[in-house]
């Protein structure tokens, strides 16, 4: 049975191919599209909550 090291495909393919010298820049890059699309989910998720109809919580 053949046993391979997992890796997280998006990030290997993306970056796979930068050596160390212009790693970096294009890390940062790849961080602050992350926290854009974060943002936008919790946007979104913030929206969808306002538009729900406020129920009741039990305790």
């Amino acid at each position: 049975m053949h046993h391979g090291h997992r890796h997280h495909r998006g990030f290997s393919r993306r970056f796979g191919r930068f050596n160390r010298e212009n790693f970096l820049p294009h890390l940062e890059e790849y961080q602050k599209d992350l926290e854009q699309e974060l943002a936008d989910v919790a946007d979104l998720i913030r929206r969808l909550k306002e538009g729900m109809p406020e129920t009741p919580q039990t305790a």
